[in-house]
């Protein structure tokens, strides 16, 4: 896949997700993000930037664990997404804090040695190169800092999965063919290693994505998530087949009180070394 078009497909797709996005994913995120928060352990006066940032889930809270006394930086690929979560910083009041659009692979803004904490929740499955994109967290970290990173788990273990083929299978979504494989065993862990990080902690946990009814399944599936770009070229038609095809899937996961479809997450936090410690790569 050519990087440059998978990177507009990204810009373009979260451009169209960012209004439906936190409706759709908002609770059943909820679980990866507090684990990634917890491993984090932002502290007062402390710089965080906070990659992929998406509507700033991550990001609100870690400034608000900051304080007045540090400094946030939320990044994303996404225009709508980095004046959303912009927005909501002002709305709090948060004066340190700001967001701007860039590409995780290329934080050429930020100078070397800058936070003390880099996180990313959920958005490396997204990047063509998540090797490039993981030397840069560690470039741009202070000697003794630390990254936790979360990405989705495996594949097997993702009830709402089906939703890629399916698409694929009408329109090329081009959205990141090896979506799962960070999640995959150590992969993630391994990576971070290769990287130059220490003192690598891995947690994987599993939990369930909550949906009441079939319209805010597939509004997460579809409009709010990673293939909404794709979804917006079908016509009423295909969305009608797709969505029978899609329901069918997950239909496992109903019971009388909605859905309950499985997921999976790793979470990883290492370190960079307080010594100089040049990636191993």
């Amino acid at each position: 896949m050519d990087p440059r078009l998978q990177k507009r497909v990204q810009r373009y797709g979260w451009d169209k997700a960012a209004g439906a996005y936190e409706a759709g994913w908002k609770n059943s995120l909820a679980d990866a993000q507090k684990e990634l928060l917890r491993m984090a352990e932002a502290t007062s006066g402390e710089h965080v930037l906070d990659v992929a940032c998406g509507t700033g889930l991550v990001s609100l809270p870690l400034a608000e664990a900051v304080g007045p006394n540090g400094r946030v930086v939320a990044t994303d690929i996404s225009d709508k997404m980095v004046g959303s979560v912009q927005q909501a910083a002002d709305a709090r009041g948060l004066t340190r804090f700001d967001a701007y659009r860039a590409d995780a692979e290329a934080l050429d803004m930020v100078p070397d040695a800058t936070f003390d904490l880099v996180t990313c929740a959920l958005g490396l499955m997204y990047v063509s190169d998540t090797a490039k994109a993981m030397d840069e967290a560690f470039r741009v970290l202070k000697p003794g800092g630390r990254t936790v990173l979360a990405v989705w788990g495996e594949r097997a273990k993702c009830g709402w999965a089906e939703v890629f083929p399916i698409v694929d299978a009408r329109v090329r979504s081009q959205v990141c063919p090896l979506f799962f494989r960070l999640g995959t065993g150590s992969t993630l862990a391994h990576e971070m290693s290769m990287a130059g990080f220490v003192d690598i902690q891995t947690h994987r946990l599993t939990t369930d994505l909550p949906y009441p009814d079939d319209r805010m399944a597939l509004d997460a599936a579809f409009v709010g998530g990673p293939v909404a770009l794709a979804y917006d070229r079908f016509d009423e038609a295909t969305r009608a087949v797709v969505h029978s095809e899609y329901i069918a899937s997950i239909a496992a996961y109903r019971s009388e009180n909605g859905y309950r479809i499985p997921g999976e997450f790793v979470v990883c936090r290492g370190r960079k070394r307080a010594e100089r410690n040049p990636p191993a790569r």
